[in-house]
């Protein structure tokens, strides 16, 4: 969606809380109201959820509509001549503040596991899962390491029969269709 069509929108809505802004955009006749409003809702579960913000407490400081890059598309003219589309598209900004200062100002912090380790084989004893083809297949398919072997179709896609070897030029691709 252009810039442009999307501060109608965004114009309306700054300064306002949250829940005016909300309650004004759902009576705009604009189709760029719904971004607006999605991203209102996304910021305020951000706020409630990585700095315990109340909602009733926030406004929008700020909101600012930018440019994107367009996409070149084409469209068929008469003569046979094509003419450029640009598929405007923008980037939305928005700053929301509090009205009463709460005084939260650092974001919570999230404790992650400890990462796994790719060089250590995972085994079942240790309460991680071990695939079924590593647990089925029998020992000979497995090289030195460990590690499964592809086992080899003697079919080809969809069940046909699989030509070996591959015979070049229009000869070979003659040889190489289906028969029976």
């Amino acid at each position: 969606m252009s810039a442009k069509k999307v501060r109608l929108v965004a114009a309306l809505v700054r300064k306002l809380p949250i829940e005016g802004a909300l309650d004004q955009i759902k009576f705009i006749g604009k189709l760029s109201a719904r971004p607006i409003s999605k991203l209102i809702k996304s910021a305020v579960a951000n706020a409630e959820h990585n700095f315990n913000l109340e909602k009733s407490n926030l406004f929008i400081k700020e909101i600012k509509v930018d440019e994107g890059k367009p996409l070149k598309r084409w469209m068929p003219k008469a003569h046979g001549r094509a003419t450029v589309l640009k598929k405007h598209s923008c980037h939305i900004t928005l700053i929301l503040a509090e009205i009463k200062d709460s005084g939260v100002k650092q974001a919570k912090t999230v404790k992650l596991e400890a990462p796994v380790k790719l060089g250590a084989k995972p085994k079942e004893d240790e309460g991680v899962k071990v695939s079924k083809a590593e647990k089925t297949a029998p020992e000979d398919t497995k090289d030195e390491h460990g590690k499964l072997e592809p086992t080899v179709k003697p079919e080809g896609r969809r069940g046909h029969g699989k030509i070996e070897g591959g015979k070049k030029g229009f000869v070979g691709k003659l040889f190489q269709r289906k028969s029976g």
